[in-house]
């Protein structure tokens, strides 16, 4: 079923919840909705907005907003080592990442807590702690806004890399994604090479499912406010891909160079620790630090007078 919104208050519907509007939102759950909506003429400007994790609105959107409803997870094929899982695109992503482990299913629990809907899931290849979506997807289901067919796409045509994927390129603006399928293991496969996850994991006990998700968790929490309480986008960057030769070179130019932004971040750290318009210094490995104020004003204050 169809709910359409006109001149919609988006500060709901985006985690930074910044107020601006849209001309035009549509809730769907079906592809029979999908081919309702596209029959009648694709609108000039169009994009779907699932969990509004990784978009920042900057003024009011003068398009149509598409957002997927349909949230059902589906066991649809078993064997005695692996179970293929199908999730509807309007899944949150955490949610299908505990029932699986809440299930003993492997594959998806170094990506715990990473903010957003399923059907958002292969289009930036979502990655953390080792891991990224393309290990465990087996295909993705889509909606094409030009003939009004589903397709199936299997990993292979998905053309996955860092952060990438046919999604963000030769399909971006023709297809709807309505669900994905993923092949979990019913076999114990921990990936711990990531070295805080290592120690927290350990912490709890071993490489159990919940002891890595509720290690990974951890890490996250420490590290990033919730979006509930204080907007932003999660932890959200993508690394630099060079030549190996290029790559050999940076890291021994480069060695001295970190080292002095990370004395530096930590200083600025402590010093913003000390402010008393802050009310907490989140952890950071970044170059950058993340602080949360009560009275921007008054922080903006204290930083020109410390000039």
């Amino acid at each position: 079923m169809i709910r359409d919104f006109y001149d919609i208050d988006l500060s709901g519907r985006n985690s930074f919840h910044v107020r601006q509007r849209a001309a035009r939102l549509v809730e769907f759950e079906t592809t029979d909705d999908l081919t309702a909506f596209f029959r009648k003429g694709a609108p000039a400007k169009w994009t779907v907005l699932a969990g509004g994790n990784n978009i920042l609105f900057t003024q009011d959107f003068d398009g149509v907003l598409l957002t997927p409803r349909a949230a059902s997870i589906d066991v649809v094929a078993e064997t005695p080592d692996a179970v293929a899982v199908r999730a509807e695109a309007g899944v949150e992503w955490d949610d299908l990442v505990a029932w699986a482990v809440e299930r003993d299913l492997w594959g998806i629990e170094n990506l715990s807590l990473i903010p957003g809907k399923v059907g958002a899931a292969p289009v930036q290849n979502i990655g953390a702690y080792g891991a990224e979506a393309k290990d465990a997807i087996e295909s993705v289901e889509m909606f094409c806004t030009d003939t009004c067919n589903t397709l199936i796409l299997s990993r292979e045509h998905c053309a996955f890399g860092y952060r990438e994927s046919v999604f963000k390129h030769a399909l971006r603006g023709r297809v709807v994604i309505t669900a994905v399928t993923f092949r979990l293991s019913r076999r114990p496969r921990p990936d711990l090479g990531y070295g805080d996850l290592l120690r927290e994991t350990e912490a709890r006990g071993g490489a159990t499912l919940r002891n890595i998700r509720e290690a990974v968790c951890a890490i996250r929490r420490s590290k990033l406010p919730d979006t509930a309480v204080l907007g932003n986008a999660g932890s959200f960057f993508k690394n630099p891909v060079v030549e190996a030769a290029v790559a050999e070179r940076l890291s021994f130019d480069i060695a001295g160079q970190v080292a002095q932004l990370r004395a530096e971040r930590d200083a600025i750290a402590r010093t913003l620790a000390a402010c008393p318009a802050i009310e907490r210094v989140y952890p950071s490995e970044a170059n950058f630090v993340l602080v949360r104020t009560p009275d921007p004003d008054r922080l903006y204050d204290a930083l020109i007078a410390a000039e």
